[in-house]
């Protein structure tokens, strides 16, 4: 079975490293005004410390990849060009476009950089991987549309370039991502494809009759709400024999705003679903579907992958994810008293004697508090969110410095 590598997003200089350590082979990662995510938290990704971010990556032992697939208006060109040299200095293992115009620039000053064809540009057949190719491409990120069958025949049909396609994450209600909702419904301050999508699409919508101004009426899809707009999310993690037999180089997930948490948790359920899939290609792979329940979702579907898109495939009664287990903790900086205490940061509330499951990139295992002392070194019975506090377990992860913990088992939700 073939090399498959596993791309997770780096939303940040801290996703970046644990996507890596939980599992990823690559990350893609992109700076405001040229990417299609904006980023507001953490230690943001910019042109400063992009060349060190670039370096992080490669120092843990992973491809980085810098989007620069905004759809590109003059002013934009002008803005790119004048600052290119620091993408070129960063030096990634690739860019990731979508405009012909951007094209022409990375091939004008940074002629040694490989090209990756983003997902933006729809492409759904041979003959655009082949244009792409013979343009100087050397991987075509394919459209979501796709079934995994046409996925097969682009293979069959253009042997010689990289095919990447997307696994996990949100879906967009437009084609590929091309939308105009959010430029429409913010005049034009939230614009979706230069990263400030309001996401639309997520919004509860009522009906308001002309002659009836002000009456406002519910929009109900068989009783399940008015959310009409918002698909459930993508995961394919049952079918990535499938798509490894297809012939995808690159499997893609989406989620550079997600928390670290999303990032951790579904790289390590990719990581070893892929492993376990190339050692046994028949292998049953539902646990890690059971696993993926645990971080924020809408409710999963397999898109288009298995053919025609399903009739479920849709959210129609919220537009925020849910997890199956909550977020409670984050190990801090490998921190640890002599008498066995972690430092940690609250997400969720934890009590004394509480259930927890701790996951580290090689570990996954239950134990309970055994304690919990506050800043100033004194018993307490609980941790708030936000608080820094050190935790005693019954049961201690071996390589802590990347642990978290979360709720036991996967809270079942309605979507």
């Amino acid at each position: 079975m073939r090399d498959t590598e596993l791309l997770m997003p780096a939303g940040n200089l801290e996703k970046l490293e644990y996507a890596v350590k939980y599992g990823a082979n690559a990350v893609y990662l992109g700076v405001v005004d040229f990417s299609l995510r904006a980023m507001r938290k953490g230690e943001l990704i910019t042109l400063d410390n992009l060349k060190y971010a670039v370096e992080l990556a490669h120092k843990l032992g992973a491809k980085a990849y810098v989007t620069l697939n905004i759809f590109a208006f003059n002013d934009d060109i002008r803005l790119l060009e004048s600052c290119i040299d620091r993408f070129k200095e960063a030096n990634p293992d690739a860019v990731i476009l979508s405009d012909f115009g951007i094209f022409n620039l990375v091939r004008k000053y940074m002629p040694e950089t490989p090209v990756h064809v983003s997902t933006q540009t729809n492409t759904l057949n041979y003959e655009s991987v082949k244009f792409w190719r013979d343009l100087g491409a050397s991987r075509v990120i394919l459209a979501r549309e796709l079934a995994i069958k046409d996925i097969a025949e682009i293979r069959r049909q253009v042997p010689d370039v990289e095919l990447e396609c997307f696994v996990h994450g949100s879906q967009c209600v437009s084609f590929s991502g091309r939308c105009l909702l959010s430029d429409y419904f913010t005049d034009g301050e939230r614009k979706a494809n230069h990263g400030n999508c309001s996401q639309p699409c997520r919004w509860s919508y009522k009906l308001v009759e002309s002659t009836r101004p002000g009456q406002y009426y519910e929009i109900n899809q068989d009783d399940r709400g008015t959310h009409i707009l918002s698909p459930k999310d993508l995961c394919l993690v049952e079918h990535i024999p499938e798509l490894i037999d297809a012939g995808v180089d690159s499997l893609k997930v989406e989620g550079r705003t997600k928390s670290l948490y999303y990032v951790s948790a579904v790289a390590k359920a990719y990581r070893q679903a892929i492993d376990e899939a190339r050692q046994n290609p028949a292998a049953d792979l539902s646990k890690y579907f059971i696993e993926l329940k645990k971080v924020g979702n809408r409710g999963y579907t397999t898109g288009f992958a298995l053919g025609e898109h399903p009739s479920d495939g849709y959210s129609y009664d919220i537009s925020k994810g849910l997890a199956g287990a909550d977020f409670l903790c984050e190990f801090r900086d490998g921190k640890r008293t002599v008498d066995g205490y972690f430092l940690v940061k609250i997400k969720n509330k934890m009590l004394l004697n509480d259930e927890v499951e701790i996951i580290t990139p090689e570990e996954q295992f239950t134990a309970t508090v055994d304690g919990i002392r506050n800043s100033e070194g004194a018993d307490v019975e609980l941790g708030n969110t936000n608080d820094e506090v050190y935790i005693k377990f019954s049961k201690s992860p071996e390589d802590y410095k990347y642990a978290l913990a979360r709720t036991v088992g996967v809270k079942e939700h309605v979507y």
